[in-house]
């Protein structure tokens, strides 16, 4: 009979305390839960308020530009559309300049939604500052951003 294959409980115990993925996952769904509740009222999600605060730009932007910017496939961020697409939120059109490209646009619904809700997400983020003492905001943001 052959002994079974185990990972030591220490093992678990290191993992959770010292794995940087996990600790970001945490802290993205604990964060993204803060800012959910922030703009239930708008029936908005915060991954949707993120989608819509992309498309504000001087010019539409392009799928791949948009996927980019916010880490995603273009076959999510196109699914992501659909719900704001169907609110009137967001415009999807052939690119004049290249047919098999699409250009996202707020619509002007849109771009209300956004300008209300926009002091919502700064009132939130305001408060997690204040959760961060000393520079851990600019510091966890540039560690942060050190690893896209």
């Amino acid at each position: 009979m052959s002994k079974p294959i185990s990972v030591p409980y220490e093992t678990t115990i290191h993992v959770r305390d010292t794995c940087l993925c996990l600790a970001v996952q945490r802290a993205a769904r604990a964060l993204a839960r803060r800012f959910d509740e922030a703009l239930r009222p708008y029936d908005l999600t915060n991954g949707q308020f993120s989608l819509l605060m992309s498309l504000n730009r001087p010019t539409p932007p392009n799928l791949s530009s948009v996927a980019s910017l916010l880490a995603m496939d273009r076959t999510t961020l196109t699914a992501a559309l659909k719900p704001l697409e169907r609110r009137g939120l967001v415009r999807v059109v052939v690119d004049p300049a290249d047919k098999r490209s699409r250009l996202m646009a707020l619509t002007p619904d849109g771009m209300h939604l956004l300008s209300e809700v926009v002091p919502i997400w700064k009132k939130s983020h305001g408060k997690l500052e204040e959760l961060l003492t000393d520079g851990e905001h600019d510091r966890l943001l540039k560690g942060l951003k050190k690893l896209l």
